[in-house]
């Protein structure tokens, strides 16, 4: 057990040394394994890993929805859901703030990232918000809140990573998100609202929309509304593979595009070339990740650490709240991909000896990782806030996420003692 140990001491010493999570999962796996076996397997697990990563058909599903969230936020849809929420919403007391909410589900649902999600929806959201008087930290709050729900509500590239790590099918742990993130919408919303009721003047009512303005609304937001339905009723219906529906994802955006006439060939180069570094970036640390988790389980960590637990003979439920809590540290040091590559190749099968559904597990993962992006010191959505918005101090955005922790921390909850939530759906699936 030392050996692997100090694998993860090495990881997190290099991680923090500045040297980039793929690379220092890739020295100490390759490294650690050939300690086990040798140089030669050792350069040939690099050179299989990368070989298989490269061909595996499953993969690309990865550039594909990246693509699709590209073409998307190209598009100009994310401003057309913050007018479709605005138009039903911001007459009310913190109402800017609950379309915001909205409007980043909305876009999650085309995107698949906490990150772009809240870097867009801050350019889009804040600068109402703030005409019409909004505390900048419920303004902020609600922005870096509901970006979270950009690895939730499918597609996601965090449970895309999980389905490909832990080998669980990718189309269920898809359905599986959208309770879970439609009950994420709705505490966030509740958030506000307890935000407003404290204090009125930190979310003062917006004006009001006519019938006509919201049917406008509507009619613009009928593309992600389609587009959403397509991918996840083709996945939910069985008509075909994730891998299939992201390709499909990605065409329909390439269209939607099209017809809103927001794609010259120079913002196409552009797309393009961002998908391709986002792929890499994604493919490089999914690699060096499987290289180190070849090094764990040569080691036998995972039945180490399974005898020990069956020593101890506590309840898989306490085993299940202990993970938990240590999600919750590590989130409040790690980013979300560099903690999910880190710790599923050791607790996984930990969780699944436990008698737990890996699916139930992966949403429940992602949930925490979700407040570990609006936990400090490493809230990865605060930074995003503060570094597009260089008047905005983190201990202001902070501050307003007190409210949206606790929501948080009660979905959570719901979640474990209502596994249901997350199964319900898939459970119906063809």
């Amino acid at each position: 057990m030392v050996p692997i140990l100090l694998g993860f001491g090495c990881v997190l010493l290099l991680a923090f040394a500045g040297v980039p999570i793929a690379f220092a999962m890739v020295i100490v796996g390759f490294f650690g394994f050939a300690s086990l076996l040798g140089f030669g397997p050792a350069f040939a697990l690099v050179g299989q890993t990368i070989g298989e990563s490269v061909l595996q058909e499953s993969l690309s599903v990865l550039p594909l929805f990246v693509l699709m969230g590209n073409l998307c936020t190209r598009s100009g849809l994310s401003e057309d859901l913050y007018r479709f929420g605005y138009a039903f919403l911001g007459a009310l007391r913190g109402g800017l703030a609950m379309a915001t909410v909205f409007a980043c589900g909305g876009f999650s649902a085309i995107c698949g990232s906490s990150l772009a999600t809240a870097a867009t929806m801050t350019k889009v959201a804040l600068p109402p918000m703030r005409r019409f008087g909004y505390a900048d930290s419920l303004a902020s709050a609600s922005i870096a809140a509901g970006g979270t729900l950009g690895i939730m509500i499918p597609p996601s590239i965090i449970l895309v990573i999980y389905g490909l790590i832990t080998e669980t099918n990718i189309a269920k742990l898809f359905i599986a998100g959208v309770l879970p993130g439609v009950l994420g919408m709705l505490l966030y919303m509740a958030a506000v609202q307890i935000t407003v009721w404290r204090n009125p003047a930190a979310g003062p009512a917006g004006e009001g929309v006519p019938w006509n303005g919201r049917w406008t609304a509507m009619r613009r937001v009928w593309g992600v509304l389609a587009l959403f339905a397509l991918v996840m009723g083709g996945l939910y219906g069985g008509v075909f593979t994730s891998t299939e529906g992201a390709a499909i994802g990605a065409s329909g955006a390439f269209l939607l595009a099209l017809q809103r006439r927001s794609l010259s060939l120079s913002t196409l180069v552009d797309v393009l070339g961002e998908t391709a570094r986002t792929s890499a970036v994604l493919f490089t640390v999914l690699i060096g990740a499987l290289i180190f988790a070849n090094f764990v389980n040569t080691a036998q960590f995972p039945q180490m650490l399974q005898a020990l637990i069956r020593g101890l003979d506590a309840p898989p439920l306490a085993v299940l709240l202990a993970i938990v809590v240590l999600y919750l540290i590590l989130g409040c040091v790690l980013e979300s991909i560099s903690m999910i590559l880190l710790t599923i190749p050791v607790l996984f099968p930990i969780v699944t000896s436990l008698g737990f559904d890996p699916i139930w597990f992966g949403i429940l993962v992602v949930v925490v990782i979700e407040v570990g992006m609006i936990t400090p010191p490493v809230g990865m959505n605060i930074f995003v806030l503060t570094a597009t918005q260089k008047d905005l101090r983190n201990a202001t955005v902070i501050r307003g996420l007190v409210p949206f922790l606790g929501m948080d921390v009660i979905r959570l909850t719901v979640l474990i003692a209502f596994p249901s939530i997350a199964l319900l759906l898939p459970g119906l699936m063809r």
